[in-house]
């Protein structure tokens, strides 16, 4: 009896030693999960408005009224807003294993004030260079933006995820930061297009000189995989499948660049639109065509057996007097793909 009771308080010890190796255990890992979190957290805000800034300097480009002292300033304030994220992101105090991966979050948001400043001296040194050799300048600069995009994705956004993993902290998201979308923004044919038309503008708001102008070329529907051009007056037969989209070509008809030029597609059944999107396209070079995509249709059951057509427009950019080939209609059938 005595045996018995001896081996029972045994295993009842064992089992509450047990069990409190468990408990300190996931005591541990949910204080690595919040350490870790926590430090994402702080870092996500600093992510998000410094490659805003990149987002700002792009839409900047495409102001009608911007002036060249104008983007100085704005340049100059950008610039200024880095360098306190960085000072923000100096103070934090990454988890022991982040140390490496945090000195990139520095490098980036000492790249991108290093960036901003830069443009804005190679504006001010501008003067009576050429176009082509302010293009050049200022394309180099902008490429500090572009290599902030690659050190924190290649060396912050990549080795934080890997060792979250390699540490089974789940549920917690290294934040990206991109502050160039489209890096033919920044190249120097497209900055020499910016900084001609800028540099035309007077501080009172004045007129580009040039000639502003967008022509449709040709609208297209992709489905599982096979492309078909569409015609204004032969009705298209349009396999509709899962991913259905229309690609649509604009050119720059005019002798300036074009800067954020809304694209619209309609689609009409038996008179009525069941589908309207709208993309913007940045920025065209003048004689330069660019293709956007409409996806995601999501076409009601109307439109199939019935009489539709699909509508695209381009909408007038400023200054712009021909609008006859801004936009078309073109008859369609929708049929299921047999593919799906």
């Amino acid at each position: 009896m005595g045996l018995a009771r001896l081996a029972g308080l045994v295993a009842l010890a064992i089992a509450v030693v047990v069990g409190l190796v468990f408990w300190v255990g996931s005591c541990q890992g949910q204080s690595r999960h919040d350490e870790y979190a926590s430090y994402m957290e702080d870092v996500r805000p600093i992510a998000q408005s410094s490659a805003a800034t990149g987002t700002a300097f792009v839409n900047a480009l495409g102001s009608p009224n911007l002036t060249v002292s104008d983007l100085q300033a704005k340049l100059g304030q950008w610039s200024r807003q880095q360098q306190q994220a960085y000072d923000t992101a100096l103070r934090l105090r990454p988890p022991g294993p982040l140390q490496a991966a945090h000195q990139q979050v520095l490098t980036t948001l000492q790249l991108r004030a290093i960036g901003f400043a830069a443009l804005a001296n190679a504006l001010a040194r501008a003067g009576s260079k050429s176009n082509a050799d302010v293009a050049a300048s200022l394309a180099k600069q902008a490429q500090l933006l572009t290599a902030s995009d690659l050190v924190w994705s290649n060396l912050f956004h990549v080795p934080a995820a890997e060792t979250l993993k390699r540490l089974g902290v789940t549920g917690v998201i290294a934040p990206a930061s991109q502050s160039i979308t489209n890096p033919e923004v920044i190249s120097a044919y497209s900055l020499g297009q910016a900084y001609k038309r800028i540099n035309s503008t007077s501080g009172g708001g004045g007129t580009t000189s040039g000639v502003s102008g967008s022509a449709l070329v040709k609208t297209e529907a992709v489905s599982a995989g096979a492309t078909k051009t569409l015609s204004t007056s032969t009705p298209t037969t349009v396999d509709v499948s899962a991913n259905l989209m229309f690609k649509v070509t604009l050119q720059n008809s005019g002798t300036i660049q074009s800067v954020k030029v809304p694209v619209t597609l309609r689609v009409v059944v038996s008179g009525k639109s069941v589908v309207t999107k709208t993309e913007e396209v940045a920025s065209i070079a003048p004689q330069h065509q660019v293709t956007v995509s409409f996806a995601n249709l999501n076409l009601p059951p109307s439109a199939f057996g019935a009489s539709a057509s699909v509508h695209v427009n381009i909408a007038k950019v400023p200054g712009e007097k021909e609008l006859g080939n801004n936009s078309q209609t073109y008859p369609v059938f929708f049929s299921l793909s047999s593919s799906g």
